[in-house]
């Protein structure tokens, strides 16, 4: 599985540790690569855009909220970008939206959290069925 991470400065440090904790995975880092202030589109743009054309199969996006990185990431024509703080939400965005990208609230959620809620999202698949529907209505 490839898997494309980006984070600003205030998600910087759970980007490392996710890396590390996805050690199996192919990742592509795509910054920010330091604690110092950096503008969340900055990172999103680049991961969204990788995901989008079907160059890595999911998205990983770290900011302070979570809402910066999601609202730009969404701008992207396929992609459905999914804040999630807690392993329901993971697991919903993936069988029921077929979230690709996992956006992550780094000051509302310790990093423990964000390792078990990347694991949920990266090993539930999507239930398709009447959710498929829904989902293919999402872009226009």
């Amino acid at each position: 599985m490839k898997i494309a991470i980006g984070a600003d400065h205030a998600g910087f440090e759970y980007k490392e540790a996710l890396i590390s904790f996805l050690k199996d995975y192919q990742i592509k880092d795509f910054g920010t690569y330091s604690a110092e202030s950096a503008d969340y589109p900055d990172f999103a743009h680049p991961v969204a855009s990788a995901v989008e054309k079907g160059e890595f199969d999911f998205g990983i996006l770290i900011c302070g909220s979570g809402n910066g990185i999601a609202i730009t990431a969404n701008k992207h024509q396929g992609i459905r970008a999914a804040i999630c703080w807690n392993t329901e939400l993971a697991e919903l965005a993936r069988k029921h939206n077929n979230a690709n990208i996992l956006c992550l609230p780094a000051r509302f959620i310790s990093i423990k959290e964000a390792q078990e809620i990347t694991n949920v999202f990266l090993n539930t698949d999507f239930e398709g069925g009447r959710h498929a529907n829904r989902v293919s209505k999402i872009s226009f």
